[in-house]
C-alpha cells in the first residue's frame, strides 16, 4: 500500500511534460491490445456475414436489380415527357418555365402574441430578399416574405388573413382561395379552400397546390391535402377544410424562392 502510495505521489508531482510522455508511452503498450480487439470485432461480423442465408443475399439482390430497372425505365420516360413538353411549348408560343432560385434561411423569432402566423427569418434586403417573396421548406409552401429589414425579414405564414394563396385541386382542377380556417376550431394546421363550386366533388386526401395565379406564388408548390367539405352562402359556393402540409408550429429552416 505504501508502495502505491508513493508511486501515486510521484505520478501526480511530475512536471505537465513528463507526465505526457508517460501517458503517450503507457498508451502505447495497451495499443496491441487494443488492435487485437478490432481484429476480434473484424472477424465477429465477417462471420455474421458469411453465415447470412445464401437464398436472402440473393433475393435481395434480385429485388434491388428489379428497383433499378424500374428507376431507368421512370428516368426514360421523364426524358421523353420533358421532350414533348418542350415540343408543345415550342408548338403553342409558351414560354419555358425558369428555374427556381432557392436561398436558405434560419427562423431566429417568433410572435408570441400570435405564434403560429409570423416569424422572423435571418436574411434580409442585403441578402437579395424583398416583399412578398415566397417561402416553403421540402414538405410545402410556409408563406411569404412580409417586411423586410436590412439583415432580418419577416414571414407571414399561409392562412393568416394577410397571407391568402390561390390554390387548385390537383386531381379535379378546381380553382379557390387559401384563407384562414374556422375561428371555432381549435386545430391551426387546418385552413378553408373557398369560392369553389357548388357542383365540386372532392374526397378527403386530395391534394391542394398553388394555381400561379395572382402574380406571388409560382404554379405547383404543395399545401396540403382535402380534409372534409361544406356548402357555404346556402349553397352558392363550396368551401373545404384544408390540412397543411408544413408543421408551421416547428420551422427552424426555410427557403425562400427568387
Amino acid at each position: 500500500i505504501i508502495s502505491v502510495v508513493l508511486l501515486a505521489l510521484v505520478l501526480l508531482n511530475l512536471p505537465s511534460r513528463t507526465a505526457g510522455h508517460l501517458k503517450l508511452a503507457l498508451s502505447g503498450l495497451f495499443l496491441p491490445l487494443f488492435g487485437l480487439a478490432g481484429s476480434v470485432h473484424a472477424l465477429a461480423r465477417q462471420a455474421g456475414n458469411a453465415m447470412a442465408p445464401r437464398r436472402a443475399l440473393l433475393q435481395e439482390i434480385d429485388q434491388l436489380t428489379r428497383q433499378n430497372q424500374a428507376l431507368r425505365l421512370r428516368a426514360v420516360q421523364g426524358e421523353a415527357a420533358l421532350r414533348e413538353n418542350g415540343r408543345l411549348r415550342q408548338m403553342l408560343g409558351f414560354r419555358p418555365r425558369v428555374p427556381w432560385r432557392l436561398k436558405a434561411a434560419r427562423v431566429i423569432a417568433r410572435d408570441p402574441a400570435n405564434w403560429w402566423r409570423t416569424a422572423e427569418i435571418n436574411l434580409g434586403s442585403r441578402d437579395g430578399l424583398r416583399v412578398n417573396l415566397p417561402v416553403i421548406t421540402d414538405a410545402g409552401l410556409v408563406g411569404r416574405g412580409s417586411a423586410v429589414d436590412l439583415a432580418r425579414s419577416q414571414i407571414t405564414f399561409v392562412g393568416d388573413p394577410k397571407c391568402r394563396v390561390a390554390a387548385l385541386v390537383s386531381e379535379t382542377r378546381d380553382n379557390g382561395i387559401i384563407v384562414p380556417g374556422s375561428p371555432v376550431s381549435l386545430d391551426t394546421a387546418l385552413v378553408d379552400l373557398t369560392y369553389l363550386s357548388s357542383s365540386t366533388v372532392l374526397k378527403p386526401g386530395q391534394q391542394v397546390v398553388t394555381s400561379g395565379l395572382g402574380g406571388i406564388f409560382p404554379k405547383g408548390i404543395l399545401i396540403g391535402e382535402i380534409v372534409d367539405t361544406h356548402p357555404v352562402e346556402y349553397g352558392l359556393y363550396t368551401a373545404a377544410r384544408v390540412k397543411l402540409a408544413v408543421d408551421l408550429s416547428r420551422l427552424e429552416e426555410v427557403w425562400v424562392l427568387f
